[in-house]
């Protein structure tokens, strides 16, 4: 529905309307209004996720029963026995904000489009959108891009919920989906032409059935006309309705919006709530199938938390350290096999010079060992190499907020690509560490010369480390690669200083942390740790009282011992050099964040900033907390900014609660430089103060970049992408920089003459090589800088590359023999029986059948090679189970279902209908009952 979507698109909403009684129960945002659009989606979606789990449990012999309704148990339970340590919901929760933030933006970046909306009768447009839609979904999963694959789904479940808010679907007395909106192998019928009159004229504006007597009774299908900026509509139409519906007062006044439940429409509004729920569970169903149970969890981001990613210089000098990251590789991949800490995706990513390259992406960790094993060390020595190139690959190619590892002994050679990658953390909110085994006394020969300095500045901006260690050193210093590759990972504190200086740090640990580590990096620092008893330690004692001290190059590691850690800590550093602090731990107490911006229209709402918040301006931002026991089981104090480095200006923001650990932050003040934002309260299960912190620094800018994208690339197509540039700043030329990571051709505007406080439109074209397999993505990176190098800002797209799909027709499944049937119908006397059904699948001139699945049945399926035109497929099974279900999917995706059901009345064979109807009707297999 187009209800407004005024807040925000945060899993707790989702959580309400899955875990109290129906689908009708809507979030009441700031400025009220019904958000149903959150509500079905969430709903579908916590509801077909809990399908899948439960399933996936099934199949691997474990109980799915979580232990509550909070996403974190969710997770728990989902992943099963290996989940027996802290589990983090974070990728969870994030997965979904993508899926409802995309869902909303709708209401933004295509307020006036017809199809998106299914206004002004564009059913085929409209239903286009949705098809093209799930294909560029199915090939992204199959590509593993799985964040490709929820931004359009978000929007996808837009446009199809909104046909039922839209149209006269319900007021056709239709109760389920329609189908033939998700399969255009199936045509649209009986539509009202433009010149048919659909509408009564309703004067108040509020009637509740204004369609015309004879289009209810032909059921002629019709939807309201929109008008943002004309009254315009043809003669007889519906209108939307609404105050920024000008076509509402043009006769036929009034609209057939049921987008918001009014005294005049509620049982409209509800019948239409419920359709539209129903419809997206439908179309989760279909993607779901052809993705596999495993890749439909993964796309929802419910997988082992961490990922383990390298990037791996391979010149000739790094020979000992590919040796230790190899070493560090396998020791995680055998120590952490069938546990939650086990990484549920391995990257990894080689670099020399001047090839950088392939990323290398796996989920199977001996596929990993066995490419780790194949570097070799060739090739130049500690000469510049491309590392940012590498990393670019990394970043790209990793899910977001992956910790990524970078070991070299040279500087990089692409340092042009700084700006990129700076870019890229932010939008990641990936943190990258780097080893460093070269000399350190090299120095910049110039501004722009690249120097280890410049690692330095990109682990500080990500929130990781910059280590600096001899070749001999580096198998004691991978020992942070060990303890980041974990779940549950959080962060309590970091700074930095530059230049160095005595200064104490305090910071809150809380009961429910484990694993607190605590690093220094910095050369000539001493230090005091002190617990809340008043206990000391400092840096000559390597094992005392309150930690453990590991030294080694410029890296102090330091582990707490004791358990009981609850309460105040401090450490007091000092260095006339400079160094950074950072304290971690394992919680399920965490957060997520982004900057949004309000924006108006119809359904007004917020969308994520897409770069770095505007300068002089109050900031806002989107947060959820995730607790042991969801998000009821904390109590939020304080939600600040404050800066890394320099000064230690805490900015406090004003909170709004939005219920279900959903908090809405504005900051009238952002600071001036690079900021950090953290979060302070108390947890209700142990009752102790926590404090969290992101990783990621963010600062101010007074550039501002726009783009929107809706549609796939298509290989060798040249694809033109409009964008806007404005700034608050001073008037003049800014250069434009673009960037993908797969070298996709492009052209642009190497520059753009701004005027104060207006946009200035321009256009980038790309254009992905004729052999880009479909379902690739590139991530483009659009940077605007002022001439002087001042100010500049930064947006990233993700672009999808899907192939012209023609093949919509699902498999087809045809019974050929049940022998024998005659099963008791007395469970009871089932077990000496036993039955066998045999079917032909075929693709007909589809693009062939690429697997086939066993969905219902304790049985065995087996069936001849796929390549062939006719396979058939035979099941063998117990009379104790008497249903089966299988499932075709082919080369682009469609899916086909063979079901059968021993059916045990009288009568005349026939297809069975133990199924809804609607359900039947999705199944795309003819079935003749012997």
């Amino acid at each position: 529905m187009c209800a407004r979507l005024t807040m925000t698109s945060l899993l707790g909403i989702a959580l309400l309307a899955w875990t109290l009684s129906g689908p009708t129960v809507a979030f009441v945002p700031i400025g009220g209004g019904a958000s149903t659009h959150i509500s079905i989606t969430g709903t579908a979606l916590l509801q077909k996720v809990k399908e899948t789990c439960q399933a996936v449990a099934e199949a691997s012999g474990y109980e799915f029963k979580p232990t509550g309704s909070s996403p974190e148990e969710l997770v728990q339970a989902c992943l099963g026995p290996t989940a027996t340590g802290d589990v983090s919901g974070a990728k969870f929760y994030s997965a979904l904000q993508e899926i409802y933030m995309q869902n909303g933006l709708v209401d933004r970046d295509f307020v006036n489009s017809a199809p998106h909306h299914f206004s002004s009768e564009a059913f085929l447009e409209g239903r286009s959108l949705i098809t093209q839609g799930m294909a560029a979904i199915k090939a992204n999963i199959r590509k593993e891009n799985f964040q490709a694959a929820r931004e359009t789904l978000g929007r996808v479940l837009h446009t199809l919920q909104d046909f039922y808010s839209h149209s006269n679907w319900v007021e056709l007395d239709n109760t389920e989906p329609y189908i033939n909106l998700i399969r255009p192998d199936l045509p649209l019928e009986n539509l009202a032409d433009k010149d048919t009159a659909t509408c009564s004229d309703c004067a108040s504006g509020t009637c509740p059935n204004p369609i015309l007597p004879n289009i209810l009774k032909e059921k002629k299908l019709t939807s309201g006309y929109m008008g943002i900026f004309s009254s315009d509509k043809p003669k007889g139409k519906c209108s939307h309705g609404g105050a920024s519906d000008l076509t509402s007062t043009a006769v036929p006044r009034g609209g057939i919006s049921k987008d918001e439940r009014r005294s005049d429409n509620v049982a409209l509004h509800n019948a239409a709530v419920n359709v539209a729920t129903a419809a997206s569970l439908e179309l989760l169903q279909d993607i779901r199938l052809a993705a596999g149970d495993n890749d439909f969890l993964r796309m929802m981001g419910i997988a082992r938390s961490s990922v383990l990613s390298f990037v791996i210089d391979t010149t000739g000098s790094m020979s000992d350290d590919i040796d230790e990251a190899r070493a560090v590789v396998y020791e995680i991949i055998d120590s952490k096999k069938g546990t939650q800490d086990e990484p549920s995706e391995y990257i990894l990513v080689p670099f020399n010079d001047p090839s950088f390259g392939p990323l290398i992406r796996t989920t199977d960790p001996n596929k990993m060992k066995s490419e780790i094993s194949k570097l070799t060390a060739n090739d130049g020595g500690d000469t510049p190499e491309m590392c940012l190139s590498g990393l670019q690959l990394a970043l790209t190619g990793a899910p977001a907020s992956s910790h990524i590892y970078v070991f070299t002994d040279a500087i990089a050679k692409d340092i042009d690509l700084k700006d990129t990658i700076v870019a890229l953390i932010r939008s990641t909110k990936s943190t990258v560490s780097f080893f460093m085994t070269g000399a350190s006394s090299r120095r910049r020969r110039s501004l722009r010369a690249a120097s280890f300095n410049d690692y330095k500045d990109l682990a500080l901006a990500s929130g990781g480390q910059a280590i600096q260690v001899s070749k001999k050193q580096l198998p004691q210093a991978t020992d942070v690669i060990l303890d980041t590759s974990t779940s549950a990972l959080v962060t309590v504190l970091q700074r930095a200083r530059n230049p160095g200086k005595q200064e104490t740090f305090p910071f809150t640990l809380d009961q429910s942390l484990k694993n607190i580590t605590i690093y220094i990096t910095g050369t000539s620092i001493t230090f005091t740790l002190t617990n809340p008893d008043g206990m000391t330690q400092n840096q000559d004692q390597a094992s005392g009282q309150l930690a453990t001290i590991q030294t080694v190059g410029n890296l102090r590691r330091i582990r707490l011992n004791s358990e009981k850690h609850t309460g105040a800590w401090k450490i007091q550093i000092n260095s006339n050099q400079p160094y950074t602090l950072k304290v971690t731990g394992q919680s399920t107490i965490a957060f997520i964040y982004n900057f949004v911006e309000s924006f108006k229209g119809p359904h007004p709402g917020y969308a994520v900033l897409n770069g770095r918040p505007q300068a002089g301006q109050p900031a806002s931002l989107m947060l959820s907390v995730m607790g042991r026991k969801g998000p009821s089981s904390l109590s939020i104090g304080e939600v600040s900014l404050v800066m890394v480095s320099g000064p230690e200006a805490v900015t406090s923001g004003t909170m709004t609660d939005m219920g279900n650990g959903d908090i809405l932050v504005t900051v009238n003040t952002v600071p001036e430089g690079e900021f950090v934002v953290i979060l302070k309260g108390t947890d209700k299960v142990s009752n102790s103060h926590f404090q969290r912190q992101s990783t990621t620094q963010m600062s101010v800018s007074k550039v501002n970049i726009q783009m929107v994208v809706d549609s796939s690339l298509e290989p060798e197509k040249a694809f033109k992408l409009p964008f806007s540039v404005m700034t608050q700043g001073s008037s003049g030329s800014y250069s434009i920089s673009a960037r993908n990571d797969r070298n996709f051709p492009m052209s642009y505007p190497n520059s753009l003459t701004l005027t104060t406080g207006e946009y200035t439109n321009a256009t980038l074209t790309i254009t992905p090589p004729d052999s880009t397999q479909s379902g690739t993505d590139t991530t483009l990176t659009i940077e605007a800088k002022s001439t002087k190098g001042a100010d500049s800002n930064y947006a990233v797209l993700r672009l999808s590359v899907v192939t012209k799909i023609t093949d919509f027709t699902p498999p087809l499944c045809n019974l050929v023999t049940v022998l024998p049937d005659d099963c008791p119908a007395d469970l009871s006397q089932c077990k000496p029986f036993h039955w066998q059904l045999s079917a032909n699948l075929t693709d007909g001139n589809g693009t062939g059948i690429e697997s086939i699945t066993l969905r219902q049945g304790e049985g065995t399926l087996s069936y001849t090679p796929l390549s062939a035109p006719i396979i058939q497929a035979d099941y063998n099974s117990s009379c104790c189970s008497q249903v089966v279900e299988f499932v075709a999917v082919d080369k682009v995706g469609n899916v086909g279902r063979c079901y059968y059901e021993i059916d045990h009345s009288a009568g005349p064979p026939a297809l069975t209908l133990s199924l809804p109807l609607w359900l039947c009707l999705l199944v795309s297999v003819f079935i003749v009952r012997p």
